[in-house]
């Protein structure tokens, strides 16, 4: 058998008498970093055997564990924090085991999109949840590009050096939309920054430190800049491409395809990498 159990996202307290209980019984414990897991298991007096289980080993690691959960041993699987499975390893596990008939089962629990999602004050259902957005830019625009028309409140997964890039390429093909960017849940530090995309941009320039979501609301069903998107990133590209400054760019395409000026800057600042 094996039991999925959710763990703290940040306070040890958040953990589960269940939770506890399964852990407790396990024969071994499958985890996604052996130095993160030990102070839980400590903390709630646990002492089993720990399988490192990550994203650099989880394809090899699958069959080793799926052979003991046939013998008839009971394994746990746990992540760094959360529920595994979601950003975090578990998926191929839960379909080998389903594939070979595994008996399973998994606890609820902690998971950080869910109570960003309360303290954002953006509706609530239906939303959708993407996860990390891609590293590679072309990657990135496609993926944002392809859920800018759902109407849902719409939840990601935001790495700290990567927060202000992020955002501003979400305004940039989404638009100004109102967002909130909510980290440390559960930990001391926990805060809410509520505002626009921009605005959010703008406050982690100096650099922001924890475990970020991005909560963005979804589309009005407006035309907006994505809408136009192709022919006035062509425009503005063409004319930083000509040597005109960016100053000069933001005003020519604000004003003649009517996109705000703080999408044009943003477009501006991904194509230079960042380098404005």
């Amino acid at each position: 058998m094996l039991c999925i159990v959710p763990t703290p996202v940040g306070n040890l307290e958040d953990m589960t008498p269940r939770g506890v209980r399964m852990l407790a019984e396990a024969d071994f414990i499958a985890c996604e970093d052996t130095r993160t897991s030990m102070p839980l298991l400590r903390r709630y007096g646990i002492s089993k055997p720990l399988i490192a289980y990550h994203a650099f080993n989880e394809k090899g690691k699958t069959e080793a564990l799926v052979e003991r959960l046939l013998r008839g041993e009971k394994g746990a699987l746990i992540s760094d924090a959360g529920t595994p499975g979601i950003s975090d390893p578990g998926y191929e596990l839960i379909r080998r085991c389903i594939d070979e008939g595994v008996e399973m089962t998994a606890l609820p629990g902690p998971t950080a999109f869910v109570p960003a999602l309360i303290l954002s004050g953006l509706p609530p259902y239906p939303f959708l949840f993407y996860g990390f957005l891609p590293d590679k830019q072309g990657e990135r625009e496609r993926a944002i590009l392809s859920v800018a028309s759902v109407p849902w409140t719409l939840l990601f997964y935001v790495s700290p050096h990567k927060a202000e890039k992020h955002l501003l390429h979400l305004c940039a093909l989404l638009g100004d939309r109102r967002a909130a960017l909510v980290r440390e849940i559960s930990k001391i530090y926990e805060e809410a920054r509520r505002g626009v995309l921009s605005a959010l941009a703008e406050s982690v320039r100096g650099g922001v430190k924890g475990e970020l979501v991005l909560v963005v609301e979804g589309s009005s069903g407006e035309r907006g800049p994505s809408a136009e998107l192709p022919e006035w990133r062509e425009r503005a590209a063409a004319l930083a491409s000509e040597g005109v400054s960016s100053k000069e760019v933001v005003k020519i395409v604000s004003e003649e395809y009517s996109v705000p000026k703080n999408e044009v800057k943003s477009f501006l600042f991904q194509e230079s990498g960042g380098n404005q």
